[in-house]
């Protein structure tokens, strides 16, 4: 997991935009906006909590934004993205890192237990970054239910 105060690794991977249409993105591109990015990590598109979460990125799209940007990131296929996008109205960019090109350097692939069962997956975490490329703040092991407003929070 990183450092608060540390700087953010770049990336370079593919996604789609909020209307969205499928593109490269990076971190040093999205950082070229000049505002903080909510870059959230979650497990799978299409599941309870993980729909519920970005629900909750959609319906307070109008607070964050004037804030930062909102991006979500899992290791599902852009197709499995646009279907949730399609499904969900999600607003927010959404990046697909099947190789674990973001997960792993931002220290949110790891080992997870499900009913007795060890596997790798995502941590489900969150992260400010300001427009500098710094981490501001980090959360691990992210409960869904009010998520958005500490962000809001932390944000200003």
């Amino acid at each position: 997991m990183l450092q608060i105060s540390s700087k953010a690794p770049d990336f370079e991977v593919s996604g789609i935009d909020e209307n969205g249409g499928e593109r490269i993105f990076s971190l040093k591109e999205l950082l070229a906006q000049n505002k903080n990015i909510v870059l959230y990590a979650y497990p799978k598109d299409n599941t309870p909590g993980c729909t519920q979460e970005a629900c909750d990125f959609r319906d307070n799209f109008n607070r964050l934004t004037s804030k930062a940007l909102v991006v979500g990131v899992s290791p599902d296929s852009i197709a499995s993205h646009k279907k949730f996008m399609e499904k969900q109205g999600l607003n927010f960019i959404l990046l697909s890192d099947p190789e674990h090109k973001i997960l792993e350097p931002y220290g949110v692939w790891g080992e997870k237990t499900m009913c007795g069962k060890k596997y790798m997956g995502v941590i489900r975490s969150t992260f400010i970054i300001t427009p500098d490329g710094t981490v501001k703040k980090s959360w691990d092991k992210v409960k869904v239910k009010g998520h958005v407003e500490e962000i809001l929070k932390v944000l200003g």
